[in-house]
Parts: structure tokens; sequence; C-alpha cells
């Protein structure tokens, strides 16, 4: 059976409809930068989902193909996830979506290297036929951090935002979001086909002692 990551790591991609604090350790990601409003048809959030699932697929199914990757297993591509910041303020106006700027992502395993990632590139670039030079082999260590299961649409995200910064001030804690340290996202259910009462999101946001 082919190792699927949101099973195998529930605290980070499971967590209750309740605040909790966690310590997320280093990550490697396939991930493309952008701005602007995720929501424009054909702009360049949407683009960026392109490059991104290409260069994830070529390594999935990349044992079906000649090139090897070391330490290899067959595995399910991890969620979409999306880690976001406004200039000008350390939060999110999310009546603003012109003024995001976005990092969308898709987790790698560990056995990908950075070689690796660059012949998927390459190889999705010219099988696909899509440029998908945009696409970084980024590393991030979020460390201590507040997260929760959003329940519902995108714009009612301010009702858990709102129950995670009562959490983390009662439990002495302080939010932490700067340039560096993002709103983070990870999508759980395809948006395309699930109406917005039921779309489940993870939330989670970096946070410091005080």
């Amino acid at each position: 059976m082919a190792f699927d990551f949101k099973k195998e790591f529930k605290e980070f991609y499971l967590p209750k409809d309740r605040p909790e604090i966690v310590t997320v350790p280093e990550m490697n990601y396939i991930a493309v930068q952008g701005r602007g409003d995720p929501n424009q048809e054909g702009g360049a959030y949407q683009r960026a989902m392109g490059v991104l699932y290409a260069v994830a697929y070529t390594l999935k199914m990349s044992y079906k193909s000649d090139y090897r990757i070391e330490g290899f297993f067959e595995y399910v591509v991890p969620p979409l996830e999306g880690f976001w910041r406004q200039e000008g303020g350390s939060g999110i106006d999310y009546g603003n979506k012109d003024g995001f700027l976005w990092t969308s992502a898709i987790r790698l395993p560990d056995f990908v290297t950075p070689a690796d990632f660059a012949w998927a590139v390459e190889t999705a670039s010219r099988k696909k036929k899509l440029d998908c030079s945009a696409a970084e082999f980024w590393t991030v260590e979020e460390g201590l951090c507040v997260q929760i299961m959003h329940l519902g649409s995108f714009d009612s995200e301010p009702e858990s935002v709102a129950k995670m910064d009562a959490f983390i001030e009662e439990q002495g804690y302080a939010g932490d979001l700067s340039e560096a340290r993002r709103h983070h996202e990870i999508y759980l259910t395809d948006a395309r086909r699930v109406p917005p009462e039921r779309w489940k999101t993870v939330i989670r946001h970096p946070i410091r002692k005080v």
C-alpha cells in the first residue's frame, strides 16, 4: 500500500476542530511563489497549480521511467498547502485578496534530493510542454505553532483564527506572524467538487512563548 502522509503524520494533517499547539519539523516542498487574488480565472495562482502538480506527479511516477531515485517508495501525493502574507502587516486581511503574497506548495518525501527535483522539473517541462521553471525546492522548519481544523469556506476562516488567538493567550503564548513565519493552510478537500460548507482546511500560525 502506498505511503500516505496524512495517515502517517496525523498530528500535522488531521488536527481537531479546536486549537492545539504543535512543533513542526523541517520539511521539503515543491513551491511556486506569486502574488494576487487566487480566485482570478487563469491568473498566476491557477497557473502555479499546473506547475506544482506536473512536478509532483513526475516524481511520484519516476519509478516507471528510466530515472531512479535512491530510497524511493510508492506514496500518495500530499495535499496542496499555501503560505500566505501581505505587505505592511503581520496579519491577513481576507478582504484584500489582490494584496496576497503566496507560496503554494506540495510536500516532498525526504528521499527526494535537489538533483532529483531538477530532473523532475526538466522532465515535466518537456513532457507536459509546460514551463515549470518557477518551481523551487523549498525547505521550511515552522517550529512552534498553533493549528486547528477549519470547517467551511475560506472567507469564514477569521472565526477559527479568533479561536486560536484566544487559546494561545490563555496558554501564555503570542502570535509570531512575520515575513518568514506565515499564515499556513493545508487543503484537505477539493474545492471544485465539494460545497464550501464541507471544506476542510488546516490553519496553522507560528507562535512564541510570552
